[in-house]
């Protein structure tokens, strides 16, 4: 078992037709405890129902909530999801909300000074409050996962290389990693070498690259190792990508072979991906058996 710590948004997904309670930071504790790890959340919720709701749901997924503050002034997290064709989703993200305006409280120091790993991802760096507060945590943070999540307008390269720099182990998605290489001065259409260049750039010999359908690459302590991913019907992505990154981080605190690691991570990445919202139920046996294909 691990302790971690996440940080960042929490907040609802609201697609077409329903919503869906979800934000990345959440998603990965929800799928690190259902690998039967203890963990916590640092957020904010409004004074409203939907806080409410939220605080209940991650309750009852084991999720301690001792981190989350309650915010009289600002309302819970809200997400207009929009779903293409191919099940692709982009976002209108409300704003200022709960999330945003997370303070550095004593729990929050605790809670991140005694967990084995501590993730954090750019959204929640949008705005001043919540980023000074990631800031000082992770000076007290063991060890660091970023999960890059680039929303527009809400980045900017020089926080960026700040939160890259602090990392012990950075996941990115192809167009992300282009992207933020790109902003650092590289010019290069090779993924390998671009993730060679981000890790002399941030002193970081953990990088993964997620790749959709066609899987994924880990860059681990100086050897990368792939996979081409996995044949599934798309329902949406909505939390794949964190699901992915939770079972990822669980393997290799873990002490899994690399290679194993990135399989079994990648299954689960597309099992979610074959499911509505981002915290369906997966069990191992689904997992072994898409591997097994």
């Amino acid at each position: 078992m691990i302790k971690a710590t996440c940080f960042g948004e929490v907040l609802w997904d609201e697609f077409p037709t329903h919503k869906k309670i979800g934000g990345a930071p959440l998603n990965v504790a929800v799928r690190l405890e259902s690998m039967q790890n203890e963990v916590a959340i640092i957020s904010s919720v409004g004074m409203d129902d939907k806080g409410r709701e939220l605080l209940e749901f991650m309750k009852k997924n084991k999720v301690d909530v001792k981190g989350v503050q309650i915010d009289a002034l600002h309302k819970t997290g809200k997400v207009k999801v929009v779903l293409d064709e191919t099940g692709s989703a982009s976002y209108d993200i409300m704003k200022p909300r709960a999330w945003d305006k997370i303070q550095l409280t004593d729990v929050a120091q605790n809670l991140t000074k005694t967990a084995d790993v501590f993730i954090y991802g750019s959204l929640a760096s949008r705005d001043e409050t919540s980023r000074n507060t990631l800031y000082s945590l992770l000076k007290l943070a063991k060890y660091k996962v970023f999960d890059v999540n680039l929303r527009k307008p809400y980045y900017d390269a020089t926080i960026l290389e700040h939160l890259m720099n602090e990392a012990n182990f950075i996941k990115f998605n192809d167009d992300e990693i282009f992207e933020i290489a790109g902003l650092l001065g590289s010019d290069s259409k090779s993924l390998e070498t671009t993730v060679l260049f981000i890790a002399h750039k941030t002193n970081s010999d953990c990088i993964c690259v997620t790749l959709g359908s066609k899987g994924a690459i880990l860059y681990f302590e100086g050897n990368f190792y792939y996979n081409p991913g996995y044949k599934i019907t798309v329902a949406d992505t909505v939390g794949a990508g964190d699901s992915f990154l939770g079972t990822l981080i669980n393997k290799l605190v873990k002490k899994s072979d690399p290679q194993q690691a990135i399989d079994y991570a990648c299954a689960m990445g597309a099992l979610v991906a074959s499911h509505e919202g981002a915290n369906p139920k997966i069990n191992e046996t689904e997992i072994i058996a898409l591997m097994s294909k």
